[in-house]
Protein backbone atom coordinates (compact mmCIF):
# COMPACT_ATOMS: atom_id res chain seq x y z
CA UNK A 1 0.00 0.00 0.00
CA UNK A 2 1.47 3.50 -1.02
CA UNK A 3 2.37 5.96 1.53
CA UNK A 4 0.69 9.34 1.44
CA UNK A 5 3.61 11.29 2.22
CA UNK A 6 1.91 14.37 2.51
CA UNK A 7 -0.06 13.89 4.60
CA UNK A 8 2.73 12.35 6.74
CA UNK A 9 4.31 15.58 6.13
CA UNK A 10 1.71 17.61 7.35
CA UNK A 11 1.52 15.50 10.63
CA UNK A 12 4.98 15.00 11.09
CA UNK A 13 7.43 17.69 9.78
CA UNK A 14 7.17 20.25 13.07
CA UNK A 15 7.66 16.99 15.69
CA UNK A 16 10.98 15.77 13.71
CA UNK A 17 12.77 19.27 13.38
CA UNK A 18 12.09 19.41 16.91
CA UNK A 19 13.15 16.19 18.02
CA UNK A 20 16.35 16.63 15.79
CA UNK A 21 17.09 20.09 16.83
CA UNK A 22 17.20 18.46 20.52
CA UNK A 23 20.13 15.95 18.86
CA UNK A 24 21.92 18.42 16.99
CA UNK A 25 20.94 22.05 19.10
CA UNK A 26 21.16 23.86 15.78
CA UNK A 27 17.65 25.02 14.73
CA UNK A 28 18.86 25.56 10.20
CA UNK A 29 20.65 21.90 10.83
CA UNK A 30 17.62 20.10 12.50
CA UNK A 31 15.36 21.24 9.37
CA UNK A 32 18.65 20.21 7.00
CA UNK A 33 18.11 16.59 8.30
CA UNK A 34 14.66 16.84 8.32
CA UNK A 35 14.44 17.58 4.61
CA UNK A 36 16.73 14.90 4.18
CA UNK A 37 14.78 12.31 5.90
CA UNK A 38 11.55 13.25 3.79
CA UNK A 39 13.48 13.14 0.36
CA UNK A 40 14.73 9.70 1.37
CA UNK A 41 11.29 8.69 2.31
CA UNK A 42 10.06 9.03 -1.41
CA UNK A 43 9.33 5.59 -2.77
CA UNK A 44 9.10 3.64 0.31
CA UNK A 45 6.84 1.81 1.80
CA UNK A 46 7.32 1.50 5.75
CA UNK A 47 4.61 0.07 7.91
CA UNK A 48 4.75 2.68 10.11
CA UNK A 49 6.04 5.76 8.12
CA UNK A 50 6.19 7.98 11.36
CA UNK A 51 8.16 5.91 13.17
CA UNK A 52 10.70 4.96 10.16
CA UNK A 53 11.36 8.69 9.52
CA UNK A 54 12.22 9.38 12.90
CA UNK A 55 14.62 6.30 13.16
CA UNK A 56 15.93 7.70 9.55
CA UNK A 57 16.75 11.19 11.20
CA UNK A 58 18.09 9.87 14.04
CA UNK A 59 20.35 7.72 11.85
CA UNK A 60 21.23 11.29 9.67
CA UNK A 61 21.70 13.39 12.60
CA UNK A 62 24.24 10.73 14.26
CA UNK A 63 26.15 10.59 11.02
CA UNK A 64 26.10 14.27 10.65
CA UNK A 65 27.83 14.52 14.61
CA UNK A 66 30.19 11.84 13.62
CA UNK A 67 31.39 13.40 10.27
CA UNK A 68 31.41 16.93 12.43
CA UNK A 69 33.89 14.85 15.02
CA UNK A 70 36.18 13.69 11.99
CA UNK A 71 36.35 17.38 10.11
CA UNK A 72 36.94 18.38 13.86
CA UNK A 73 34.26 21.09 13.78
CA UNK A 74 32.08 22.05 16.47
CA UNK A 75 28.42 21.68 16.29
CA UNK A 76 26.43 24.89 17.02
CA UNK A 77 24.94 23.90 20.47
CA UNK A 78 21.87 26.68 20.93
CA UNK A 79 21.16 29.11 18.75
CA UNK A 80 19.21 32.39 20.90
CA UNK A 81 15.50 32.26 19.58
CA UNK A 82 14.67 35.91 19.82
CA UNK A 83 10.86 36.65 19.98
CA UNK A 84 9.47 40.01 19.60
CA UNK A 85 8.30 41.81 22.58
CA UNK A 86 6.89 45.18 23.70
CA UNK A 87 9.20 45.30 26.72
CA UNK A 88 12.78 44.47 27.84
CA UNK A 89 13.27 41.48 29.21
CA UNK A 90 15.13 41.41 32.52
CA UNK A 91 18.59 40.61 32.26
CA UNK A 92 18.25 37.98 35.08
CA UNK A 93 15.41 36.17 34.24
CA UNK A 94 17.54 35.76 30.78
CA UNK A 95 20.71 34.54 31.90
CA UNK A 96 18.71 31.95 34.50
CA UNK A 97 17.03 30.60 31.78
CA UNK A 98 19.90 30.47 29.60
CA UNK A 99 21.53 28.77 32.69
CA UNK A 100 18.54 26.02 32.52
CA UNK A 101 18.38 25.54 29.07
CA UNK A 102 22.11 24.73 29.24
CA UNK A 103 21.91 22.40 32.20
CA UNK A 104 19.59 20.45 30.60
CA UNK A 105 21.36 20.08 27.51
CA UNK A 106 24.74 18.87 29.86
CA UNK A 107 22.13 16.70 31.39
CA UNK A 108 20.85 15.62 28.37
CA UNK A 109 24.69 14.97 26.78
CA UNK A 110 25.67 12.74 30.20
CA UNK A 111 22.53 10.00 28.99
CA UNK A 112 23.65 7.22 26.87
CA UNK A 113 22.51 7.42 23.50
CA UNK A 114 19.30 4.93 24.36
CA UNK A 115 18.45 7.07 26.89
CA UNK A 116 18.73 9.77 25.49
CA UNK A 117 16.70 9.06 21.83
CA UNK A 118 13.66 7.54 23.70
CA UNK A 119 12.95 10.56 25.77
CA UNK A 120 13.12 12.86 22.61
CA UNK A 121 11.18 10.96 21.04
CA UNK A 122 8.65 11.06 23.66
CA UNK A 123 8.72 15.16 24.09
CA UNK A 124 8.75 14.71 19.70
CA UNK A 125 5.22 13.21 20.78
CA UNK A 126 5.80 9.67 19.56
CA UNK A 127 3.70 6.86 21.52
CA UNK A 128 5.27 3.68 22.66
CA UNK A 129 4.82 1.78 19.80
CA UNK A 130 6.69 4.22 17.26
CA UNK A 131 9.18 5.11 19.92
CA UNK A 132 9.92 0.85 19.47
CA UNK A 133 9.63 0.96 15.84
CA UNK A 134 12.34 3.93 15.72
CA UNK A 135 14.60 2.53 18.28
CA UNK A 136 14.72 -0.79 18.18
CA UNK A 137 13.27 -1.58 21.54
CA UNK A 138 10.40 -4.22 22.40
CA UNK A 139 7.46 -1.99 22.69
CA UNK A 140 7.22 -3.69 25.82
CA UNK A 141 10.34 -2.41 27.35
CA UNK A 142 9.70 1.37 26.14
CA UNK A 143 7.94 2.49 29.19
CA UNK A 144 10.76 0.76 31.37
CA UNK A 145 13.47 2.66 29.07
CA UNK A 146 11.64 6.08 29.61
CA UNK A 147 11.20 6.10 33.64
CA UNK A 148 14.66 4.84 33.94
CA UNK A 149 16.05 7.45 31.52
CA UNK A 150 13.79 10.72 33.09
CA UNK A 151 15.48 9.32 36.66
CA UNK A 152 18.66 9.51 35.15
CA UNK A 153 18.18 12.65 33.64
CA UNK A 154 16.78 14.14 36.74
CA UNK A 155 19.74 12.82 38.13
CA UNK A 156 22.21 13.96 35.98
CA UNK A 157 20.56 17.22 36.42
CA UNK A 158 20.56 17.58 40.42
CA UNK A 159 24.04 16.75 40.01
CA UNK A 160 25.22 19.04 37.63
CA UNK A 161 22.83 21.81 39.93
CA UNK A 162 24.43 20.47 43.05
CA UNK A 163 27.76 21.13 41.56
CA UNK A 164 26.72 24.52 40.14
CA UNK A 165 26.35 25.68 43.55
CA UNK A 166 29.03 24.40 45.23
CA UNK A 167 31.07 26.75 43.70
Amino acid sequence: MAVDWADVYRRTYTDLVRFLHRLVWDADRAQDLAQEAFARALGQTPDNPRAWLFRVASNLAHDDARSAIRRKKHLVLIKGETETQQAVPDPQDLLEQQERVEAVRRSLARLSDRDRETILLWNAGLNYHDIAAATGLSASAVGTTLARARRRLVEAYDALEKHHVAR
